[in-house]
């Protein structure tokens, strides 16, 4: 439990080395640019051997194409062709990469960066992430090979020239120094359930602003592992609305591969909220009415439950829920879920108490799986075709959520009006929202509808493949509570142990 929680094979660690490299190399390119000639510039980019001779590193070959010069000596360019080539001209007000850290530090959400003497005067905000929330991280997970992690990094888009061009990690010439940084990383890491079972840990994409779902490689090794006929269960991060709209949208899209079955883990308390119930907070007892029956309030929460079914279902995959048994809970609560789930058209719902239990607390549920893949038939029907607009597209899903319309920002509009002339409108989209609600409001429980969704900028992550709108408020560098679990952490240097994680 201690690996896992914290270093385990370091592929965070390198996520965060590659992400802040890219960030230095955005800062350093602009620093040198405002501070040389073209023809200085261009002398250090290409400097000439011991011989005398120049060449281009293989990563400018790239740039050079993308300009559409064909030339491969440094010697034969022209001075304008030299100006284009080594002056990627980066708007800072458009740079939308910021460093990322594995740590959560509120003080470090917008802060001022080029403040020493030696960087003469160039002085922008920018911001830190929390690593996870890196687009290096969702290439990572979205990735199908070697060779495709290598052509994703390179084509991530860090901004804009000042003419309006998107600027990538390859035209900075980064690319390959990122591939090297992500090598090891690529590789899941195998690692065991207490009973034995195998598990293949890879990735961890930030659910709410990519696409919250463990790796496109990870899915295809154990597939072949467990060979026809067996299973492979695989995370979506969050419900419905975040979780399997993402997994059918973009992860099937650049798998290939086809759920036969979906499965939706409820809670009787997580529906006794969604019902109207008191509010929770973190570090407090929880209220009676979660501890105790109360079957009327589990019926009406039910209502979210049965979206999150019918949202589902509507990618033409079989649903099982699983009724995840707490000790409070009684049968008739049990049976309301039951219920309705099998009215909001669920192929099975179980009660399930592997928590207490371990595996044979699973059995039912792993037999009701096996029955709804057994039949499932239908194709996977996605929710929306990569040839619609950018706001079609995102219309979609608000309809999806139960929203009666989409309220765009004035820049959201003018970034999909940007994306759109850059050519990137046929990518699929994930949208950025809470989790808590099928809305933009996290109070908004149940399964609320005519409510407008705000979209108040539109970003994209062009080499993980997607565009990312912005649903209300969404901080992506989360903050220590007033009482952390660093309290609880130490080591026992007797033994080495560490204590107070579980």
């Amino acid at each position: 439990m201690d690996e896992f929680n914290l270093h385990l094979t370091g592929d965070i660690h390198a996520i965060t080395a590659a992400n802040n490299l890219l960030a230095a190399a955005i800062d350093t390119r602009i620093f040198h640019e405002n501070s040389q000639s073209d023809k200085a510039l261009f002398n250090r980019l290409c400097p000439a051997n011991k011989e005398g001779k120049r060449r281009f590193a293989d990563v400018m070959l790239k740039r050079l194409a993308k300009l559409g010069i064909s030339k491969t000596d440094p010697n034969e360019l022209t001075p304008d062709e030299v100006r284009r080539f080594a002056r990627l001209d980066i708007d800072p007000g458009s740079i939308t990469w910021r460093r990322v850290m594995d740590v959560n530090d509120r003080f470090l959400r917008k802060i001022t960066i080029g403040q020493g003497p030696e960087e003469k005067g160039m002085v922008r905000e920018t911001g830190f992430d929390i690593s996870v929330a890196s687009e290096i991280m969702a290439v990572l997970a979205l990735t199908t090979s070697l060779a495709d992690m290598r052509e994703r990094l390179g084509r991530m888009v860090i901004g804009n020239s000042k003419s309006g061009e998107p600027i990538t990690a390859d035209d900075l010439g980064v690319g390959g120094a990122l591939t090297v940084l992500m090598k090891d990383a690529i590789h899941p890491t195998l690692m065991q359930t207490l009973e034995g079972t195998p598990v293949l840990v890879h990735a961890g994409p930030f659910a709410n602003i990519a696409h919250g779902n463990s790796s496109i490689v990870a899915d295809k090794i154990a597939l072949k592992l467990v060979g026809k006929g067996g299973f492979v269960v695989t995370e979506a991060g969050f419900g419905a609305d975040i979780g399997t709209e993402k997994f059918m949208d973009i992860k099937c899209r650049y798998s290939g591969l086809v759920p036969q079955c979906a499965i939706i883990v409820a809670t009787i308390r997580a529906l006794k909220m969604h019902g109207g119930g008191p509010d929770v907070v973190a570090g407090k007892p929880l209220d009676h009415a979660y501890v105790s029956e109360n079957v009327a309030l589990v019926e009406a929460g039910c209502v979210n439950l049965a979206k999150h079914i019918a949202n589902t279902r509507s990618y033409g995959v079989n649903v099982v829920v699983a009724i995840n048994k707490f000790a409070s809970d009684t049968e008739a609560e049990m049976n309301a879920v039951r219920n309705a789930s099998m009215a909001a058209g669920a192929f099975d719902a179980v009660v399930c108490t592997h928590h207490a239990h371990g595996g044979k607390g699973a059995v039912e549920l792993g037999l009701a799986v096996q029955r709804a893949c057994e039949s499932q038939s239908e194709p996977l029907k996605f929710l929306y075709p990569l040839e619609s607009s950018i706001k079609e597209k995102i219309e979609s899903i608000a309809k999806f959520y139960g929203a009666s319309g989409v309220e765009y920002s004035e820049q959201a509009e003018k970034q999909i009006e940007m994306y759109t002339k850059q050519g990137f409108s046929n990518l699929p989209i994930c949208m950025a929202k809470t989790q808590y609600s099928f809305s933009h409001v996290p109070s908004m429980k149940g399964a609320p509808t005519g409510f407008a969704l705000p979209i108040r900028d539109v970003r994209v992550s062009i080499g993980a493949g997607f565009i990312y709108p912005l649903v209300g408020t969404m901080s992506t560098m989360p903050g220590l509570p007033t009482r952390p679990c660093f309290y609880e952490i130490d080591v026992d240097t007797a033994t080495g142990k560490v204590m107070g994680l579980s």
